[in-house]
């Protein structure tokens, strides 16, 4: 079986036209505000372990805990606020682009209404 070039090849849309699937944070993560989620997933690899998309997020703070997870963030719009565990507050804004390693630990405090593109390796 042969795959087409273009399957190799995917555009992660900033501004997607399908409805996303909405949540919210794990109550034992929520630290302040009601904070509400959506995702767009756009695309998925090696069986569901490369996971890339858009996200976005109202106002609020959570314990962000990555486990063996990393992920690679780029805002497009909005302000964050990250806190690595015994570490110094870091702001990020539209174009700013950072990672999350395995084993981050920390609280995200979103101050402005974010919306980034994720790419997630399990």
């Amino acid at each position: 079986m042969s795959l087409s070039k273009t399957s190799l090849l995917k555009t992660l849309d900033p501004n997607p036209t399908f409805a996303p699937k909405e949540s919210g944070p794990l109550p034992e993560r929520l630290i302040a505000g009601a904070p509400a989620f959506k995702t767009w997933a756009m695309d998925e690899a090696k069986d569901g372990k490369v996971l890339s998309g858009v996200w976005e997020a109202t106002p609020g703070e959570t314990k962000s805990i990555k486990g063996e997870v990393f992920e690679f963030c780029q805002i497009l719009s909005g302000v964050v606020e990250i806190t690595p565990d015994g570490g110094e507050p870091v702001i990020y804004r539209a174009g700013d682009s950072f990672v999350m390693k395995p084993g981050f630990t920390g609280v995200w405090k979103t101050i402005e209404t974010v919306r980034k593109i994720y790419v997630v390796v399990n």
